[in-house]
Parts: structure tokens; C-alpha cells; sequence
């Protein structure tokens, strides 16, 4: 009895927190852009701006499904094809052009 109401409790914690998640459906292009940490990657590419997960509060932002094709999308739309990831953390990083 008391591993049933333990599952149930787990259940309905994973069905409440899938609900509270964003959902991320990534844009054209988006599943082609490069993510590397590594800066000698880009050295040969222009930078075209920076991106950083939005956050609906200062201290807790929204928990996204998928928080890296959140940054590739912005990256895609900055006209990048490279994302450069400064903190996986924060979620920021640039986007590159590459050749």
C-alpha cells in the first residue's frame, strides 16, 4: 500500500512538472546550427550576436523542454550557424557566422 501511494505521488510530480514545462519547437535551419564550447571553433567566423534563454523572473526563468534548441533558434535568427556556449548553466552563448 504504501509503494502504490509513493508511485501515485511520483506520477502525479513528473505530470506536474511536464506541464510546467516550454515546449520548444525549433525554426528552419535550427537543427543544423553547430554547438560547440570551444573557442578556437570559431575563431574563423563573424560574431552576429548574443543569445541567452528568456526568463519570465529574475531569479527563475521557465524550465524549457529543450533549452539548447531555444538558443539555436535565436541563433538562426541572428542569421547564425554556429552557437558558441559560454555558460550551459545560464544558458548564454554567441552566435556565429562560419564559413
Amino acid at each position: 500500500m504504501i509503494a502504490r501511494k509513493r508511485d501515485v505521488v511520483v506520477l502525479a510530480s513528473v505530470l506536474l512538472l511536464s506541464a510546467c514545462a516550454t515546449t520548444v519547437t525549433l525554426v528552419p535551419g535550427a537543427s543544423k546550427v553547430r554547438v560547440t564550447s570551444k573557442a578556437q571553433d570559431v575563431t574563423a567566423c563573424t560574431a552576429v550576436g548574443n543569445v541567452r534563454l528568456p526568463s519570465s523572473s529574475p531569479k527563475y526563468g521557465p524550465f524549457y523542454s529543450n533549452p539548447m534548441g531555444v538558443l539555436r533558434n535565436q541563433t538562426v535568427g541572428l542569421g547564425g550557424n554556429t552557437l558558441f556556449v559560454t555558460s550551459y548553466a545560464l544558458g548564454e552563448g554567441v552566435a556565429y557566422r562560419c564559413p
